[in-house]
C-alpha cells in the first residue's frame, strides 16, 4: 500500500520525544496504514541528546538548538513538541502560526490565560491540526469502557472515578526538578503534568465538571537542590478533587485523582464508571483485564472478568492473545494524529487525540481546584 509521509520536526529530545521516535520507528507494526510519519528535524537546548536521534532516526536532517529552524523549513509538515510547562504558550503559538500540524504535550500552557492565548492562535489557524499527547485511552480496555459511554449502556450513572499515579516521588532523596517549581511547572503542580490524561475520556463523553472541591498535598517540602542542598517544592505532590457532573439529564458525583506519591504505583491509570445497568472497571495496573458488571432488576450482581487481546483503534500484526502495552498506546495515540493530519473527518476510526477544547476545559477545571484550596470551599467552573 502506497503510504503519504509527514515529515515531523521533534523539539525537546527527552522522554516523551524518544517515544515518538521508536513508534516511528515500529510503524510496520500497524496494518494497512497510507499514511506514515518520518523524522527529519530535531531540537532541543542540550545537543547530547541528538546521538540517541540520529542513530535511530536515519532520515534526520535538521539538529539545531533554535526551535525556529524547524517552523522555518519547509521539508517539515509537523512538529511534535514536548517541552516544560512555562514554554509552551510561545512555541506552539510559534508552530500553529507557522502553519505546522502539532502534537503538543499537556497542559497547553502554564495556566489559564497562556492556554487562552494558545487558543486564539488555534482558533486563527483552521488550517492547521493541533492534538494535545493523551495516549491511555487507547489502551483496549479503556476503548471498551468508552464504547459503553458512547452506547449508554450504563443506565442512571451512579458515579465516574479516574485517576492517574505515581510513585517516583515517594523517596525525599530524589533531587528537585522543573516539576516542583511554580515558575516553570506552573501552579497546578501534579494537576498540570498528570491532569489531561484523567480527563480525557470524561471531558470526551461530555462530563465536564460544573463545580469542584479540592484537596491538594505538597507532601516533600524540600528536595536536594543541584549543590546537595535543600530547595524549597513549590507545587503539589496529590491532587484529589470531587466534582459534580451534569449531563443531560443525570447529576452524579465524579472524583479524580492525580499523585506522584502513591505508594506502590508505577503509572497507573485508571477510569471507572458505575450506572444502574452497567458499570466498568479498567486499570492499566492490569492492561488485558476490563472488569463489567451488567445488571437487570432481579439478577444476580456479580463482576464478570473478561482477558482482552491487543486489539485497539488500528489494527495491529499482534496476535490476539497478547495483551497490550504503554508503547502499545503510544503507537496508536501517534495512529490516530497521522491519520487526522490526512484524512480529517474521515480518518479510519472516530476516536481523536486529546483536542484543544479538551485542554481548555481541562485548564478551567484546575484552575477551580486552586481556588476550592485556598478557599476550603466548593467553587463552580464556568
Amino acid at each position: 500500500m502506497a503510504q503519504r509521509e509527514i515529515r515531523f520536526g521533534v523539539i525537546g529530545c527527552g522522554l516523551m520525544g524518544r517515544e515518538f521516535a521508536s513508534a516511528a520507528a515500529r510503524w510496520s507494526h500497524l496494518l494497512e496504514m497510507d499514511v506514515r510519519p518520518r523524522i527529519v528535524g530535531i531540537c532541543d537546548a542540550d545537543p547530547k541528546t541528538f546521538g540517541w536521534f540520529q542513530d535511530s532516526s536515519p532520515d534526520i536532517k535538521i539538529a539545531t538548538g533554535d526551535y525556529q529552524d524547524l517552523l522555518n523549513s519547509s521539508e517539515i509538515d509537523a512538529i511534535y513538541c514536548a517541552v516544560p510547562h512555562n514554554l509552551h504558550e510561545r512555541i506552539y503559538i510559534d508552530i500553529i502560526n507557522a502553519g505546522k500540524h502539532l502534537l503538543g504535550e499537556k497542559p497547553f500552557g502554564i495556566d489559564l490565560e497562556a492556554n487562552a492565548r494558545v487558543m486564539d492562535a488555534v482558533r486563527a489557524h483552521p488550517e492547521v491540526l493541533v492534538r494535545c499527547s493523551s495516549e491511555f485511552p487507547f489502551y483496549p480496555g479503556a476503548q471498551r469502557v468508552i464504547q459503553a459511554i458512547q452506547e449508554e449502556r450504563f443506565g442512571r450513572i451512579l458515579e465516574v472515578r479516574a485517576g492517574f499515579l505515581h510513585s517516583s516521588d515517594l523517596d525525599p532523596r530524589k533531587p528537585i526538578n522543573w516539576k516542583r517549581r511554580i515558575a516553570t511547572n506552573g501552579a497546578y503542580g501534579c494537576m498540570g503534568d498528570l491532569g489531561l490524561h484523567v480527563l480525557h475520556a470524561p471531558l470526551r463523553a461530555g462530563w465536564a465538571p460544573r463545580n469542584v472541591r479540592a484537596m491538594l498535598t505538597n507532601v516533600v517540602t524540600h528536595r536536594p537542590g543541584p549543590d546537595g542542598a535543600p530547595a524549597l517544592c513549590e507545587t503539589w505532590d496529590n491532587a484529589l478533587l470531587s466534582c459534580e457532573v451534569a449531563s443531560g439529564e443525570q447529576a452524579f458525583p465524579m472524583l479524580l485523582e492525580t499523585k506522584r506519591i502513591a505508594p506502590g504505583e508505577t503509572n497507573t491509570w485508571y477510569l471507572q464508571v458505575y450506572g444502574t445497568e452497567f458499570s466498568a472497571e479498567f486499570s492499566t495496573k492490569y492492561p488485558k483485564t476490563l472488569r463489567t458488571l451488567p445488571y437487570a432488576p432481579g439478577d444476580e450482581q456479580a463482576w464478570r472478568t473478561l482477558d482482552l487481546g491487543p486489539a485497539s483503534c488500528y489494527p495491529t500484526i499482534t496476535g490476539g492473545i497478547f495483551e497490550f502495552g504503554f508503547s502499545d498506546s503510544i503507537l496508536q495515540m501517534w495512529a490516530a494524529f497521522c491519520d487526522e493530519i490526512a484524512h480529517g473527518d474521515a480518518m479510519r476510526q472516530p476516536f481523536r487525540c486529546a483536542t484543544p477544547n479538551e485542554t481548555a476545559q481541562s485548564h478551567r477545571v484546575f484552575t477551580a481546584a486552586l481556588a476550592s484550596q485556598a478557599q476550603a470551599q466548593v467553587i463552580a467552573i464556568d
